[in-house]
């Protein structure tokens, strides 16, 4: 190997001091400064060996900051890269496929801090306002029947009773050509059926006849002055509610009052039996998931990460898609293999060096996440949503600031990098002496 003149050296040296004089000082030193500070106490006046690093086990919110990075390390970049896959592959055999990677692609020009504030919005717990519960309380309700009326209730006054696991019950029997009034309050008049009438008031038509009738309505007056217990001009029927007549135990017959409160029951059947107004009447409405609470924070974050960045991980496995020999591909069809034979023996595994950048990246990207987590997570639940570089945050300027417990963390998360660094490394020096 010829020897390199001095003064050529001397040349390199001079390129490449400015380089290792900002290397220096914005990485090797703060490296250096964070490992000594990590080693003192709150006040950088007394050395404490390992007691900072003792901590992230010791604490509490230190613990579930690791426990979380785990979950990260481990479901975020998997996921993304799966669907980064599924994406690739797919869109290759559609006309529009450009227009979709451009669209799942779009999230990347979105900054952490945006996206954090898109999804907080999508998380909202009112399903009037958080698009997540909307469309989960929209399916919720196509399957199962939402209550009319919640927190309705009849007055203390009334002989209705309550007959267990929120249902109402008359007291006494009823008879057919005795008119049943089923008097209710506590409802909004926000929640009342838009169709709903006046209440109509009934009338005896005498014993004997062939029907139960009644009528159920909202005993409230607007402004005032109506009678309790009695039908007033301006109150309104409750339609939809659900009445029983139940007999020895057994729902004998069914019914639901019209628009003008009116319901009737045959008398056959319901003469002698007491009503029943069921549970289903009054139960809370389904207000859907509550996706940043305790146990769904974690999840609800990490799916915002995995909106942002499945486009990121579609883009270059679909660049290494690309240059896949299509010869291959088209031999193994030729040879009897299905498309899912196809994808999983010859197309993944030509793909695996892609995947693996992906993966990496995408794995040394989440052991940083911040912005999500303290943007999404609200002030109950950050805690259980903590992650270390959220942690390292709190703990170096929070109110209670220990910049000793913070310069650990740091550490630490440097430590958890640099493995997958090393890797990445020497796989990327395998590729280029091939």
């Amino acid at each position: 190997m010829p020897r390199i003149p001095r003064g050529r050296r001397v040349v390199a040296a001079g390129f490449l001091l400015p380089a290792l004089l900002l290397l220096g000082a914005l990485v090797v030193y703060p490296i250096g400064y964070s490992v000594r500070r990590s080693l003192f106490d709150r006040s950088d006046s007394s050395f404490v060996g390992l007691d900072n690093y003792l901590a992230l086990v010791t604490d509490e919110s230190l613990r579930t900051a690791v426990r979380n990075n785990l979950i990260w390390l481990v479901v975020a970049p998997a996921v993304a890269t799966a669907l980064g896959l599924v994406f690739a592959v797919l869109t290759e055999r559609v006309r529009w496929g450009t227009a979709f990677k451009l669209v799942v692609f779009m999230p990347m020009a979105i900054s952490m801090l945006a996206a954090g504030i898109i999804f907080r919005l999508v998380y909202e717990q009112d399903p009037d306002r958080g698009v997540a519960n909307a469309v989960w309380v929209g399916v919720h309700d196509t399957f199962a029947e939402s209550s009319g009326f919640p927190r309705a209730r009849p007055l203390p006054a009334h002989p209705l009773e309550a007959a267990g696991g929120g249902a109402y019950a008359t007291k006494e029997p009823v008879r057919a050509g005795v008119p049943v009034l089923l008097p209710l309050v506590g409802v909004a008049p926000g929640q009342m059926p838009r169709d709903a009438r006046p209440a109509h008031a009934p009338t005896a038509t005498g014993t004997g006849t062939g029907t139960v009738t009644g009528t159920a309505w909202l005993d409230f007056t607007r402004g005032g002055g109506g009678k309790p217990n009695v039908v007033d001009p301006e109150e309104l029927g409750l339609k939809g509610l659900r009445i029983e007549a139940v007999r020895d135990g057994k729902v004998v017959a069914t019914a639901t009052a019209a628009a003008d409160g009116r319901f009737t029951l045959p008398a056959d059947r319901a003469d002698g039996a007491v009503l029943r107004l069921p549970a289903s009447n009054f139960r809370e409405q389904y207000n859907g998931v509550e996706w940043l609470g305790p146990s769904l924070v974690t999840p609800a974050v990490i799916g915002a990460y995995v909106w942002m960045w499945a486009g990121f991980a579609m883009v270059l496995i679909g660049a290494g898609l690309a240059a896949v020999p299509r010869e291959l591909l088209e031999a193994a069809r030729v040879d009897g293999a299905n498309e899912w034979q196809v994808f999983r023996r010859i197309t993944v595994p030509l793909l695996a060096p892609v995947l693996v950048v992906v993966l990496v990246t995408l794995m040394i990207n989440v052991l940083k996440v911040f912005d999500l987590v303290f943007v999404i997570a609200p002030g109950s639940a950050q805690d259980d949503a903590n992650v270390l570089a959220l942690q390292l945050y709190r703990s170096s300027f929070g109110t209670d600031a220990d910049l000793g417990v913070g310069s650990a963390i740091a550490v630490v998360l440097l430590l958890l990098v640099l493995p997958v660094m090393v890797v990445n490394i020497r796989r990327i020096r395998r590729e280029t002496r091939r």
